[in-house]
Order: structure tokens, then C-alpha cells, then sequence
């Protein structure tokens, strides 16, 4: 055999050994990668069950909340309104009063002023 012919072989068998720890390695991190994979599914899929079960009871608790507060603010709301009706009708006599007195004060006024105008 001849030197060239040798050093082939020996250099073949390297990178077939080569290639060999390669794919060895390259395997063994897949196959990690897959476990890691694994194990990542089943906590995404433990935690969407949690929160499916704790989630959909919390919504309801808020949806029935916000239903209370609302029937607070409609009830808040038409007091509002009522006790608004009362101080309006209130200041409306109020009005009519004051606009009588300040009338009948003036015109007491401009009679005396004749009055004494006069003199």
C-alpha cells in the first residue's frame, strides 16, 4: 500500500468517527430538548387547567360585583334625582317668595321716597 492510499484511509476513518460523535452528540441534545419539551407541555397544560378552574369562578364573582355596584349607582342615581326634584321645587317657592318680598320691598321704597320727596 502506498503512503497516499494510507493516509486516505486514516483520514476517512477519522471523519468517520467524527461524524459519528457528531450525530451522537447532536442525538443526545434532541433527545434533552424533547424532555425539556415534555415537560414544558405538561406545565402549560397543568397551568391552563388551573386557571380554567380558577379563573371562570373569580369571572363570575366580578361579573356579580360589577352587577351590584351598577344597581348602587341606578339607586344613587334616581335618589339624585329625587332629592334634585325636591331642592328645585324648594327653591322654586323659595323664588316665588323672595321675588314677592324684594317686589313689594321696592315698591315700599319708591313709595316712601315719593313720600318724602314730596315734602
Amino acid at each position: 500500500m502506498d503512503f497516499s492510499q494510507v493516509a486516505l484511509n486514516q483520514g476517512l476513518t477519522f471523519l468517520a468517527w467524527a461524524t459519528g460523535i457528531i450525530l451522537l452528540v447532536v442525538a443526545v441534545f434532541l433527545i434533552k430538548l424533547l424532555i425539556d419539551l415534555s415537560t414544558l407541555a405538561k406545565i402549560v397544560n397543568d397551568t391552563s387547567v388551573m386557571l380554567n378552574t380558577e379563573l371562570k369562578p373569580t369571572l363570575n364573582e366580578l361579573n356579580e360585583t360589577l352587577r351590584s355596584v351598577n344597581t348602587i349607582i341606578k339607586n344613587t342615581d334616581n335618589n339624585m334625582d329625587s332629592i334634585k326634584g325636591a331642592v328645585e321645587r324648594t327653591f322654586g317657592k323659595t323664588k316665588a317668595i323672595t321675588g314677592t318680598l324684594f317686589s313689594g320691598l321696592v315698591k315700599g321704597f319708591n313709595t316712601a321716597w315719593k313720600m318724602f320727596a314730596k315734602k
